[in-house]
Formats: structure tokens, C-alpha cells, sequence
């Protein structure tokens, strides 16, 4: 199959005093590019934009360009409420040199979709990066239809769009449209069923805290070995049954300081977890094997690729050009 490409939706690390934690920062995306990510999302929706200061938003950016450049994809979260306050966020981008900007439609007040036609439109006139819309409907109330994303997909800067609701509806995009219009799927819990179907672009926040175990999943699928990459999905799917038993935010948390990258990914209000559930979650044996992830280079225990295949499409994917991203 074609080479399958994955994006992590990486948490925003901050200090005490909600600041950016650059330390961590750098760990993080550093942990992306080692187990062979192909490209990372900032400030999406795992990285809580709408939670963040305008001064923390703005040196997220700035830093993230900076770690990110030559290493892969680098995609920035814009999307907030309504127009003037995306259009001023891709204003603060343009400044830089990025792989794109991702805008979730906006929320609190619901618009019709010949709304939605103009909303993207105008900031796709705006913005210097390519523009890929964002569904997101079990936040933001709002669904781009079908017939929407593939009117806006003729837009010459509207690049793609991350698909988090109706599966359906992603796939029938994925024949609708022009190939060279990204319709990348943030479905977890299925990437190995989904990469068997031909989808190859792949975007979750789940993936930042394990990229070595979805890497594993690609690995397997590009060498055809369905068993090996159902494993490894098992194992991914454990993973996102502790942050959805947890609490996505406070076990993100937790499990990012099991991977020694320090910071706080839950900000205020979330309720960080109490002794005895931390305990609960950093004793259960899928936190343990994350520790095992950290060095490259080295498979989770369980999880091995039959014939050799692995290693070849491992050396391949790492060896593929990366685009280069850098301040201006």
C-alpha cells in the first residue's frame, strides 16, 4: 500500500504559571520525530488553544517553529469562536514559514453552511499556509457536510481537512474529492482496519503519548502484515480506554510524566488526579510499557513484525524528505 502518513496532536506543556514549559516542549515533539512521526499538530484541540493566553498561544508557536524546522509537518491550530479572532491567529502565523493551519468551525453560535462556504473561503484568502478545515461537531455543535467540503475543496489554498466526526462521511470525501485535497482521519481506534480500506493519512492526540506504538501499526501495514498491526492496535486501543476511563486531560497528564516529559497538560479547571486513581493508572501494565517506548528504536514488548519487512520500511520511512519549516 501507499506510504501511510501520521500526525500527532501534541499537548501543550505549561509551567505553574500556565507559560509555555519549553523544556518539555521540546522533549515532546523530540519523542515525535525519533519514532518516526511524520508530522505534528499544535494547538489543536489536544493542545487546548481556547484555553491558552494570547501571550502563551503566541510563544507556543514561535518555539514550535523553531523545534519543528526540518524535522516534518508542522501544523498549527487557528480555529476559534468566529471570524476575527481565526483571522487574527493566521495573521500571527503568516509570520512564519509552516506546513499549514487548521481551523475548527466556529462555536457557541451555529452557522448555516452557505456561512461556513464564506467563512472559509475569507480565511483561506488570509492566510500565507494552506487551510485545512477541521469537523469537529462533538464540540462545536457545528458539522461540515459533505457537499460543503467538497465545494470548499476547489478553494486553490484549502489544502485538506481533519475529520474527527462521522466516518462515513470521511470515506465518502475520500472519493469525492481530488486526490491532492488530504482527507486525514482522526479514528485511533481503528487505523490498522482503516489503513487495510487505503486510508493512509492518519491525525489523534492518542498517538503524541505512544508514537512508537503507532508507528509499529504503519509499519505493519505498509509491509501487509495484518496480524502484526493488529497487535499493535490493541495495544494502542488500551491506551486510549485508560484516557477515556481517566479523564482525557488529567491522564494525558499523568502519562506524559511516565514518558519523562515533565509540565502541566491539564490547565485550570481540570481536576488533576487524586492519589489513589494516579496510583491506579501509573500501576496499570499499558504505563508500564510506555516507559519501555522511550529509547529508539526499540518494539514494545509483544509487539514484532514477521520477516524482516519491519526493519526495511522502517529505514525508509526515516529516510524519506522531510518538509522544512523555519521562522521567517
Amino acid at each position: 500500500m501507499q506510504n501511510v502518513n501520521l500526525i500527532s496532536a501534541v499537548g501543550t506543556p505549561l509551567n505553574a504559571d500556565e507559560t509555555v514549559h519549553l523544556e518539555s516542549l521540546e522533549r515532546l515533539l523530540s519523542m515525535q520525530w525519533d519514532a518516526g512521526i511524520d508530522g505534528v499538530l499544535v494547538a489543536g484541540t489536544m493542545g487546548l488553544l481556547q484555553l491558552l493566553r494570547d501571550e502563551t498561544y503566541t510563544s507556543l508557536i514561535e518555539h514550535s517553529v523553531r523545534l519543528c524546522n526540518g524535522n516534518g509537518e508542522l501544523l498549527i491550530g487557528v480555529g476559534d469562536a468566529g471570524f476575527a479572532r481565526t483571522a487574527d491567529r493566521i495573521r500571527y502565523v503568516n509570520r512564519f514559514s509552516v506546513d499549514g493551519v487548521v481551523a475548527v468551525t466556529p462555536y457557541l453560535v451555529r452557522f448555516r453552511q452557505e456561512e461556513l462556504l464564506d467563512y472559509y473561503r475569507a480565511l483561506a484568502d488570509i492566510s500565507k499556509a494552506p487551510l485545512f478545515l477541521y469537523d469537529l461537531p462533538s464540540f462545536t455543535g457545528v458539522k461540515l457536510d459533505v457537499g460543503t467540503v467538497v465545494e470548499l475543496s476547489t478553494h486553490s489554498n484549502i489544502a485538506g481537512i481533519k475529520c474527527s466526526g462521522d466516518l462515513n462521511d470521511a470515506l465518502e470525501l475520500i472519493g469525492s474529492v481530488d486526490p491532492s485535497f488530504r482527507v486525514i482521519v482522526a479514528k485511533a481506534d481503528q487505523v490498522d482496519a482503516l489503513c487495510a480500506q487505503g486510508v493512509v493519512n492518519h491525525l489523534d492526540g492518542v498517538f503524541s503519548l505512544a508514537p512508537e506504538w503507532t508507528r509499529e501499526i504503519a509499519i505493519a501495514a505498509e509491509c501487509g502484515d495484518w496480524i502484526a498491526a493488529a497487535t499493535a492496535q490493541r495495544l494502542l486501543n488500551g491506551l486510549l480506554g485508560l484516557l477515556h476511563e481517566y479523564g482525557v486531560f488529567p491522564a494525558y497528564n499523568e502519562l506524559m510524566h511516565v514518558r519523562n516529559v515533565p509540565g502541566l497538560f491539564a490547565p485550570k479547571p481540570f481536576h488533576l488526579l487524586d492519589e489513589a486513581k494516579r496510583q491506579a493508572l501509573l500501576n496499570n501494565s499499558l504505563s508500564n510499557a510506555l516507559k519501555q517506548s522511550s529509547r529508539r528504536g526499540r518494539p514494545v514488548d509483544g509487539v514484532h513484525i514477521g520477516d524482516g519487512r519491519a526493519s526495511a520500511a522502517a529505514d525508509g520511512k526515516q529516510s524519506r524528505s522531510k518538509k522544512k519549516t523555519q521562522a521567517i
